[in-house]
């Protein structure tokens, strides 16, 4: 059998497809026949990954489907057709049995290549607020997987089923002594886990280095920048560092990325996540079972994030934070509010796990 994966290339689509993968070689154990895995899409995030999850990658061409005026948006219409292009080649030489799309706006040259060839084709989205991508994509669609109920609303219902949203294997069962010994954590103090998703987050990396010295008195962090801030912040970091009075500077441990044997123990170690509220963060803190503060990318498409957060806040699994409103001291009371408070952090642990699905990844194989 040969499966195709596509995508937009982010991090929120590359790590369920691994997710999938590996549930669908578990279950292609016992089966003789030779099986391939190829990812088709934008060569922006996750090759690296992709690689080591055994999955071979062909990159295109595509162009971004922006729902606002923008000057590139005269060159991505240009990058469109070209990926189809490139798209309709690379399936003609690998002609896949199924294709399976995360959606984002690289997986539609490929999900129209697909249509073209009467491909099967299974979609899956992991927002609430569906994609516009998906969205178009859904019409050739034989089975549309959603992560969120209310998600199903936007698609036909005779072929659209709630199954979840896919946590990759490695970033289960983590060891929260292995975590102290990994991070080299120092303190009896509770620990953040900050992250701002695989782009990185400005606005989230700009208020934690303003509130670092009282943060530092109450938390050990592990704060992930992302690669592109990750040289500022460090220098930037530094500044405060040296203006405090007590040896907080080794509680503080900030890096770039974490692959997924480091960001096992993170979460194993952490008392509180701080993240954006995409699906993918939002599905590890659910399957991990952490309390979190999410503050929801204003910028993303039809407010998904809020949306995404809504979903676990509404029964106390998360507080939401609006990034408009944030401000030093808002986001320092709601921190200090949860670190003070034991009973809190561990009933919102307890009530998030209710919206991870262990089997999720062996149903969608």
């Amino acid at each position: 059998m040969r499966i195709l994966f596509t995508g937009g290339g982010s991090g929120g689509h590359i790590y369920p497809i691994i997710a999938i993968k590996t549930a669908l070689t578990e279950l292609m154990t016992n089966d003789t026949g030779n099986h391939r895995f190829l990812y088709l899409g934008p060569n922006s995030f996750g090759p690296k990954a992709l690689s080591q999850a055994m999955i071979e990658t062909k990159f295109i061409l595509a162009g971004k489907l922006r729902r606002y005026f923008s000057l590139l948006s005269l060159i991505d219409l240009i990058k469109i057709p070209i990926g189809l292009i490139q798209s309709l080649w690379h399936l003609f030489w690998y002609m896949p049995d199924v294709i399976f799309s995360k959606g984002g706006y690289g997986s539609l040259p490929v999900v129209l290549a697909g249509r073209l060839y009467r491909i099967p084709i299974v979609i899956h989205e992991s927002d609430s607020i569906p994609g516009l991508a998906n969205k178009l994509s859904a019409r050739f669609a034989k089975k549309i997987i959603v992560s969120f109920p209310d998600a199903t609303k936007y698609f036909p219902n005779q072929k659209t089923i709630y199954l979840g949203n896919p946590v990759r294997k490695e970033l289960l069962g983590g060891n929260k002594q292995e975590g102290i010994a990994s991070f080299s954590i120092t303190s009896v103090l509770p620990v953040i886990l900050i992250m701002g998703g695989s782009q990185g987050a400005k606005k989230i990396n700009e208020i934690i280095l303003n509130s670092l010295p009282r943060l530092l008195e109450k938390a050990e962090i592990i704060h992930i920048s992302g690669e592109k801030s990750f040289n500022k912040i460090k220098k930037d970091s530094a500044k405060f560092l040296e203006r405090l009075t007590f040896e907080g500077g080794k509680y503080y441990h900030l890096y770039p990325f974490l692959d997924a044997q480091k960001l096992k123990q993170a979460y194993a170690v952490s008392n509180l996540v701080i993240s954006r509220a995409g699906a993918g963060s939002i599905s590890e803190i659910a399957a991990i079972g952490k309390a979190s503060i999410l503050i929801p990318l204003p910028s993303a498409a039809s407010n998904h994030q809020e949306q995404n957060a809504w979903e676990l806040a509404k029964n106390g699994s998360a507080t939401i934070l609006k990034e408009k409103n944030l401000t030093m001291n808002i986001f320092l009371d709601t921190v200090f509010e949860h670190l003070n408070n034991p009973a809190k952090l561990k009933g919102m642990s307890e009530k998030v796990k209710s919206f991870y699905d262990p089997t999720v990844s062996q149903k969608i194989a």
